[in-house]
């Protein structure tokens, strides 16, 4: 088995859950609702470059993992592929009726502590996971439930933050434009519920009695 690749599967249906449900949420509000068409592509094409990303990171912490040895560079090495990807990403938002111009100024310090908890984490559960022969076990000796709850809302909240600023940097309608940082404000606040809520959830998977 794999250990590394079934992690990184592991996170994108997190974080493809976290997109759902968030787009799910999207729609039960009236101003998000009207201002969906332009945000749900955004969504839909950010947790798909996220996933390569995060992928590149849980694959980093196996190859220093199997190492053995500290991986100085990795923060910045992984951070300049992810601007790789994010040029991919632009590429393809040509596709779609959106805009966007990536404010890494704002993004980057977000996006440092991501992949540094990310690569940290991953490290961590890989290590465990190696003597033993089950995930759950593996995550419930690295983490209590409520570190492994916290860990994964930080997470998504640090995303969160991440897309906020993507959503602030979306070319909207006319008619939308006032209501701009409205609409912004109110994607994150969204964002910020259904990551608590999946965080829950998942942590309450993870650490069901008796699995």
């Amino acid at each position: 088995m794999d250990r590394v690749q079934v992690l990184a599967k592991l996170n994108r249906r997190v974080l493809e859950t976290f997109s759902r449900r968030t787009a799910d949420a999207l729609r039960a509000a009236l101003p998000l609702r009207l201002a969906l068409p332009h945000l749900e592509p955004l969504l839909a094409r950010n947790v798909a470059k996220e996933v390569r990303k995060d992928t590149l990171v849980i694959e980093r912490a196996g190859r220093a993992l199997a190492c053995g040895a500290a991986d100085r560079d990795a923060v910045s090495e992984l951070l300049e592929s992810g601007r790789r990807i994010d040029r991919e990403f632009l590429a393809g938002v040509g596709l779609i009726p959106i805009r966007i111009v990536v404010p890494y100024d704002e993004i980057t310090p977000l996006r440092a502590r991501r992949v540094a908890q990310l690569l940290d984490a991953a490290g961590r559960i890989l290590q465990s996971w190696a003597a033993t022969r089950r995930l759950r076990q593996a995550l419930r000796a690295c983490f209590t439930r409520d570190e492994f709850e916290r860990l994964l809302e930080e997470d998504l909240r640090l995303y969160a933050l991440e897309t906020l600023a993507l959503a602030r940097a979306v070319r909207l309608p006319a008619i939308l434009r006032p209501a701009r940082e409205s609409i912004a404000q109110r994607l994150y606040e969204t964002m910020r519920q259904v990551a608590a809520r999946l965080a829950r959830d998942a942590a309450a998977t993870a650490y069901r009695a008796g699995r």
